[in-house]
């Protein structure tokens, strides 16, 4: 099994910074397409940022300039800098790996449980 553990969290002010870890554990064969998407009340869940083995991004439009992902390969980690943060970045976020287990033929989608982010006006 893969394993995704979500930390950083938490209520900032609008204006302040967070960042957000993922770290994948367990059978890991190999690990692809890593991102980060959110969900607010009452919305679907949306991508925000993602990041390829390669190491190309891509970006929601409303974060672009203001949130920086990134990875560490040999951590099995997954990073989210958010920055200029505004409450309407108010949801839970939710990392997702596309990743392949050990003993699987093909990759798969894990998700996390999610860290809710608020940020206060």
């Amino acid at each position: 099994q893969v394993q995704l553990v979500e930390s950083g969290g938490g209520l900032v002010q609008a204006g302040g910074s967070l960042r957000l870890s993922c770290a994948a554990s367990g059978s890991i064969f190999s690990i692809n397409r890593m991102a980060w998407y959110r969900q607010a009340p009452g919305k679907q869940r949306e991508l925000v940022a993602g990041i390829t083995s390669g190491g190309s991004t891509n970006y929601a439009d409303s974060v672009k300039g203001r949130f920086t992902i990134s990875r560490d390969n040999a951590k099995n980690t997954v990073y989210l800098q958010m920055n200029s943060l505004k409450p309407e970045d108010t949801a839970v976020y939710y990392c997702n790996l596309e990743a392949r287990a050990m003993w699987a033929a093909s990759n798969r989608d894990y998700w996390g449980k999610g860290t809710l982010v608020t940020v206060s006006s």
